[in-house]
């Protein structure tokens, strides 16, 4: 017999092997993660360090697609409209799913009707923040200064309705304070006049304000959480400067389209909490100041009602309106 049989039973015997061992990449099947903002920020950010991660634990290919504009609007209705088959998933932070409803009388979307909730990702903690010269070094004195000056504090917020805007105010009420809101058009220009001292304060995410705060061009005075956070644990909860009420988490989590089978939920939602549990996963999303935070769908579903109602409580109470 000639060695060409064996040699040709060798190849093929190796080659279903391997088609065995990746069976999801060798048909090239895609999972999609769509961003609804532009490469380089928080969410995109988050986004690419679980990719890799992700695609292994699920054993095919997962690109980050940003769809950026409308308020988060275009990425939403692009999930909503994608085939339910958990291969295209929406990651999304708070405002858009639990905020944007009560805060616009007329959304393209709707969170509850449009998509099923798949896993939390990440928590980002708010954390007070002011000119590193200023003369408070402590939630405490920012808030007793507020209540000397009534109206005459400021604070910073990205834009009517976000998350700093609405944990201001919680903190507005939470002290019985009047801190003067002056909303900017993004982040970026909000913490650039506070760095520059014409408003006294910003509510903001750590991975954002973290370089600023070490780089000490900020001053972080007061965590609107129920822990310390571990980046900044010098810095005391306003818990435990006697102020209660102020806890303001913008969570990022992954949804899919509605319709899309329980089955393939679980199972992109125990992949995501595998993927968050790599060791380099975990560290490059500590480093920044995000906190991995894998969830059930149905713990993730309530986390959802839970913010939309604490949401929708602050808008219709301070008569929020967008602009």
């Amino acid at each position: 017999m000639s060695a060409f049989p064996i040699r040709r039973r060798s190849l093929l015997a190796a080659t279903a092997a391997a088609a065995l061992a990746a069976p999801a990449w060798s048909q090239g099947k895609i999972t999609r993660l769509i961003v609804a903002f532009p490469p380089g920020g928080p969410v995109d950010f988050v986004a690419r360090t679980i990719a890799e991660p992700l695609a292994k634990e699920l054993g095919q290919q997962v690109i980050v697609e940003n769809k950026a504009g409308a308020n988060g609007a275009i990425a939403a209705e692009y999930v909503a409209r994608s085939t339910p088959d958990a291969t295209t998933l929406w990651l999304t932070s708070v405002g858009a799913v639990a905020i944007n409803p009560s805060l616009y009388d007329k959304l393209a979307y709707d969170p509850q009707r449009d998509f099923v909730p798949v896993s939390l990702v990440v928590n980002n903690v708010e954390v007070l923040v002011v000119p590193a010269n200023a003369p408070y070094g402590t939630g405490a004195e920012f808030v007793a200064a507020a209540r000397q000056q009534p109206g005459k504090l400021s604070m910073a917020s990205s834009g009517t309705g976000s998350v700093p805007h609405l944990a201001m105010e919680l903190l507005n009420d939470a002290a019985k304070v009047n801190i003067l809101h002056v909303p900017y058009k993004g982040a970026a220009p909000a913490i650039t006049d506070v760095i520059a001292g014409h408003v006294q304060g910003f509510f903001g995410d750590i991975p954002g304000l973290i370089g600023h705060i070490r780089g000490g061009k900020l001053k972080a005075i007061g965590i609107a959480a129920p822990k310390r956070h571990p980046l900044l644990p010098e810095v005391k909860t306003f818990e435990e400067m006697g102020v209660s009420g102020v806890d303001s988490d913008n969570w990022y989590a992954l949804f899919a389209t509605k319709g899309t089978p329980a089955s393939e939920v679980d199972r992109v939602s125990q992949a995501v909490r595998r993927a968050l549990a790599h060791p380099d996963t975990q560290s490059k999303l500590l480093a920044s100041g995000a906190q991995p935070s894998a969830s059930t769908p149905s713990e993730l579903a309530a986390l959802l009602r839970s913010d939309s109602a604490k949401w929708a409580r602050v808008v219709k109470v301070k008569s929020i309106k967008p602009d």
